[in-house]
Parts: C-alpha cells; structure tokens; sequence
C-alpha cells in the first residue's frame, strides 16, 4: 500500500482524469505509459535491485561501476529528477488548499510545505511508510466514492468502469455518443479521436513506462521488504492497488467532462453555482465577458472562447458540479492531499538520502557518524522542502505534465544504467557515466528549451521528429544506452570482481558458483 500511495502522486490522482477530461484519447498516453512501466518495473529490476543490497539507487550505481564519479552522477541525476516530479505534488497540494481555504494557491503551497516538512523531516522512512499506508486507504476510497456516486446517477450502473462505456438511462444515448457530439457543437475535436502522432504517442509511453522503472523514489520502496521473494510480491499487489485507479481515471474523465459541459457551455454567468465563484477566487477559473451579453462562450476558437479553465481542477471540482453530497466533495479534497504529500514525502527522502547518505557517507566524508548522518539527512530535506516549494508556486506546466518531464529524465537517466548494471557484464564504469549524463543532458536541455526558452516553438511542427517534450525521454534513453555502449568498446574492461557482483545480483542462491563467489 506505501508503495502504490508512493506511485500515485497528485498527478495520478488529481491531474490525470484532469488531463484525459481535455484531451479525450490522446490522454490514453497517460494510461498505457504508467501502468505498463509499474509492470516493467516488477518483471526486470525490483527482484535484482532487492538482491544487490544498496539502499539507494546511487549506491547500487557507485557500488556497480566501482566508482565514486559514477555515485555523484547518479546522485546528481536523482536530485534533478526528484525536484521536477515534487514540484508537480507541490503544485497539486496548493490546488487543494487554495480552494478549500479559500487561499490564492501560493499559500496553498506553503501550508503544504510546513505538512510536508513536519513528517518527512521528523518521520524518517519508517513514519513515511506507515503514514502512506494511511494515505492509500484514503486516496483510494476518495478516488472511487465519487466515481461510483457518478456512475449509478450517470449510467445506472454501479460500476465506474462499466459506467464509462454506459448509456443515458434517460436518452439511452451511448454517454460517450454524447460526449463526442457535445464538443463537435462547440468545435473541439471529437473525445474519442485523437490528434496526436503516431510517433508521438509511442514516445510518451515508452518514455513514461521506462521513466517508471527508473524512479528513484519508487526504486528505494524495495529496500524497505526483508527479502527478495518479498519484492516480488509487494511489486504484485501494488499494482493490484494501482490498477483500482487508474481503471476508473477514464470514467471520472467523461463523466467530470460531461457535467462540465452541460453545466457552464452557453449558460448566463450570473445563474452559475456557488462552486463556480469559489473556484474563480483560487483563480484557477476565469470568465471574459468579451460579447458582453452575460453567456459563457466555451468553445475551442481562443477568439471567442470566454472561459479558462485549469485542467488540474477536474477531479476536485467534479463532485461540486455534479451536486454531490459536502462529505463526498471534503473527501476528494482529503484523498488529493494523500496522493501528493505521500509522493512529495517519498521524493524528500530521495534527496535527503542522496545528499546524506551517497554524497557525505558513501563519497566524501566515510567517517560520518550515524546522528551526522541523519542530521545531515535532515537538513538536506528541509532545503528540499523549500526549493520544492518554490517549484510549486512557479512550475512549468500542469501537474501531470511536470510529472512526465520527470519520467523523461528519469528514463534518460537511470533506466540504461540500471539495465546494462543488471543484464551485462561488460558494462564499465566510463561508458555509464557518458551514457548518464549524454541522456539526461539532452533530454533536460529539450525540455528547458521548448517549455522555457522559447515556448513560442513548442508546436508538433517545430518538435524533432515530432516528439513533443513529454515523450523526448524516449530519444534520451536511446542515446544513453548508444553512448554508454559506444564508449565501453574504447575503455578497460570492468574488474572481475564486478562480473562475480553481477552473477550474484541474476542467479538464485544455490544454483551454483555464483553464490559460491558472493559468499
């Protein structure tokens, strides 16, 4: 349960049915990337990773490539990773607060960061766990009493899942029949097409599939099992818990985007809800009475249209519209919370590990004390808490985009190195640290140019090859595992010792020499 509240962050909770709310199928990226990376992660790295003993995702790099570079690279690596991806669950708590505060959202945010660094900084990993334990049972039950609410009054069916594929039982219109005719009217493209690229598409998944399996923050949870079998099975049952939400994400997308519809297009301003005006004094909604005749004009032409909407809203603000019960709409707020302060815990304790343990311990003061340590480890996640803050009040897109800029660079990072530390022997040290920092150089300097420098060009026509920077990680990931293999061919081979490491990492204890040499 602590892992699957680790892996569904606010941006799998909050902003994903957001995002496939107003996108339609091409949100499905969403979807197939994160469920199928869950599925990569069990079957190639959590049992080997389990095995090998190191309690970060750095150590297992410095221990594998037999050096101290190699840890500062992947250190650097997990930082850079960890701040993108906590600044989407900072973003996400401060959507919360703002609204049900009645805060603008950057006090939103610093009232997440004081939580946050309360049972993050004193908890440690054991009071984490526990803690997201705690968080799952609510973000889950959050997650699926609207839905099923939503459901039976949409569909007549119990089922979200079934709803989502359901008819009108009024109309007997197919609800997705409607849906599509619905933004045909107001000249969207229709929900059950899509418009990205093929090439696109597959790029996004890929990337956050691989990205899954390289995250840092997900990566340290089997650490936490006493033994590997115990890996195995903890892999198996996350997802298990996983799947409950992300099968009914697309249900709670059209029916949020269906209430939306029939609740604010062409509608006089002045008869709208009192959660409409609410949501306007977060400023995540504003209406622009442009024709001055008192309707809201949503529509898809940017001259006319009258209404922004913030996407990440969707979820929190999908009980309001559709007059659920006040205990339903607390919930949902309260489940939001669980899902971003359990990943934005898990994401501090990447860094504070990082910076204390791999950095101080493992590279440049050995001799550190165990209260050093944890002191150290302490600060470092108070500084953390701060700048991810920050990140939070100013981040470069919505939660679920931030996310997988996060994913991408995880991808371009530490996927090959972990797979190439894994599955081959010859892998050495110099062709690692190329490969790390070629991917994820790359892939960060994409996205800093299309999102910050020069977000004017970010258009499918000026992308490279069309791949937008949601899914460039891709590309990174390729040109990490070529110059990785590039350069070993033209470096020293690794030590022995690290051939007999990685027979003891891939065979069974038992079966052999193996562990006969590890012994």
């Amino acid at each position: 349960m602590a892992t699957a509240a680790d892996w569904m962050s606010a941006a799998s909770f909050i902003s994903m049915a957001g995002l496939i709310s107003f996108m339609g199928y091409d949100g499905s990226v969403y979807l197939m990337g994160w469920t199928g990376g869950y599925v990569l992660l069990a079957l190639l790295l959590a049992p080997y990773l389990r095995k090998f003993g190191a309690y970060t995702v750095p150590d297992f790099v410095g221990d594998r490539y037999y050096s101290q570079v190699a840890r500062v690279v992947a250190v650097v690596c997990a930082i850079f990773v960890s701040f993108t991806y906590v600044s989407g669950q900072m973003r996400g708590v401060g959507i919360v607060f703002s609204r049900f505060l009645e805060v603008d959202i950057n006090t939103g945010v610093i009232i997440g960061m004081g939580i946050v660094f309360f049972y993050a900084v004193l908890g440690g990993m054991k009071g984490i766990t526990y803690t997201q334990v705690a968080q799952y049972c609510v973000l889950i039950f959050a997650y699926m009493v609207p839905a099923i609410f939503l459901a039976v009054m949409m569909t007549g069916n119990v089922i979200p899942q079934l709803g989502f594929g359901g008819s009108d039982p009024a109309t007997g219109t197919f609800l997705l029949e409607k849906l599509d005719g619905l933004h045909q009217q107001l000249g969207f493209a229709p929900y059950t097409s899509g418009t990205k690229s093929t090439i696109d598409v597959f790029f996004i998944t890929a990337a956050l599939m691989v990205g899954t399996a390289g995250l840092p923050h997900v990566i340290i949870r089997f650490y936490t099992v006493p033994r590997v079998r115990d890996a195995r099975i903890s892999v198996g049952w996350a997802l298990v818990f996983i799947a409950v939400l992300y099968t009914t994400a697309p249900a709670i997308a059209v029916f949020a985007r269906s209430n939306l519809l029939d609740t604010v297009a062409d509608q006089p301003y002045a008869t709208m809800p009192e959660w409409f005006s609410k949501w306007e004094e977060t400023g995540l909604i504003a209406f622009d009475d442009k024709n001055q005749d008192g309707l809201i004009h949503y529509v898809a032409d940017p001259q006319a249209n009258e209404l922004t909407i913030d996407r990440d809203i969707m979820v929190l603000a999908n009980p309001e519209i559709s007059g659920l019960p006040n205990w339903v709409v607390g919930l949902v707020a309260a489940g939001g919370l669980a899902a971003a302060l359990s990943t934005a815990a898990g994401l501090l304790l990447v860094v504070s590990s990082a910076i204390s343990h791999d950095l101080l311990k493992r590279s440049f003061r050995p001799d550190i004390s165990e209260q050093g340590e944890l002191r150290a480890a302490r600060m470092s996640a108070a500084v953390a808490v701060v700048v991810a803050g920050y990140l939070g009040i100013d981040p470069p897109g919505f939660v679920a985009q931030v996310v997988a800029f996060a994913f991408g660079l995880a991808a371009s990072s530490f996927f090959p190195a972990i797979i190439l530390g894994i599955f081959t022997k010859s892998m050495n040290r110099e062709g690692a640290v190329a490969g790390m920092v070629a991917g994820i150089s790359f892939t960060a300097g994409y996205i800093i140019y299309f999102r910050f420098l020069n977000p004017a060009a970010d258009t499918p026509d000026q992308w490279w090859f069309g791949i937008s920077p949601e899914g460039i990680g891709t590309l990174g990931m390729l040109i990490n595992f070529a110059v990785a293999l590039l350069v070993m061919r033209f470096t020293p081979p690794p030590p022995q010792r690290v051939s007999a490491l990685v027979d003891s990492i891939r065979i069974p204890r038992g079966a052999g020499p193996a562990h006969e040499i590890s012994a």
